[in-house]
């Protein structure tokens, strides 16, 4: 069983939304908190959204107030909302397990395929 499969990604006008969906198999994604990755072409894979597995959240500046991040522990799967989406917003988007040591998030399982969002202007 793959332990992760990122689906929901497509191509969406700026200011439209899209929901990326997670799913994930494995004792160390249901005992920590979860995350969305992403990465743009030449960039490094930046977290922009975590969720404990108490349901508390916390997102990077420049998706806060437009993405919002969700999971479903019995159904082992976690969600990103994005809307108002804006070119920048484009990338592969990737979810994983995160562990936190202080401000900094580190993923700790593989990664899986992720998702493309296209953003067009």
């Amino acid at each position: 069983q793959v332990p992760l499969v990122e689906s929901g990604g497509g191509l969406v006008q700026a200011g439209g939304s899209l929901r990326l969906s997670c799913a994930y198999s494995g004792g160390i994604f249901t005992v920590n908190a979860m995350g969305w990755y992403r990465q743009a072409p030449g960039k490094r894979r930046d977290l922009v959204a975590s969720i404990t597995t108490g349901g508390s959240t916390n997102y990077a500046d420049s998706v806060k107030g437009r993405f919002t991040i969700s999971r479903d522990n019995a159904k082992n799967t976690v969600l990103l909302q994005m809307n108002s989406l804006k070119p920048e917003d484009a990338a592969v988007y990737y979810c994983n397990a995160v562990k936190f040591y202080g401000s900094v998030g580190v993923p700790l399982g593989s990664w899986g395929q992720g998702t493309q969002v296209t953003v067009s202007s």
